[in-house]
């Protein structure tokens, strides 16, 4: 039975897709700095956020799914046209 199951295709939430975007942001702009991955997350993106080391590292990964890169990218298409 579970062999039959049909793959679904995983739906990225706008919310999920702008704040791996941010946190993306945020992470690329402090790294060439020379911080440790931790200290940026306990710095700047903790305070806003709150979220544990392993979801920062999650997301860091999810911000080069295709899916979420597309969402983000639709989404700022649609933002751009008001």
């Amino acid at each position: 039975m579970g062999a039959q199951r049909k793959s679904r295709q995983k739906i990225v939430g706008m919310s999920y897709a702008f704040r791996v975007a941010d946190i993306t942001q945020i992470y690329d702009t402090h790294a060439r700095s020379g911080l440790s991955n931790r200290e940026i997350l306990r710095r700047y993106i903790w305070p806003k956020y709150h979220i544990c080391e392993k979801t920062f590292y999650n997301i860091i990964n999810a911000s080069a799914d295709e899916g979420i890169i597309s969402r983000v990218e639709e989404a700022q298409r649609q933002l751009s046209l008001f």
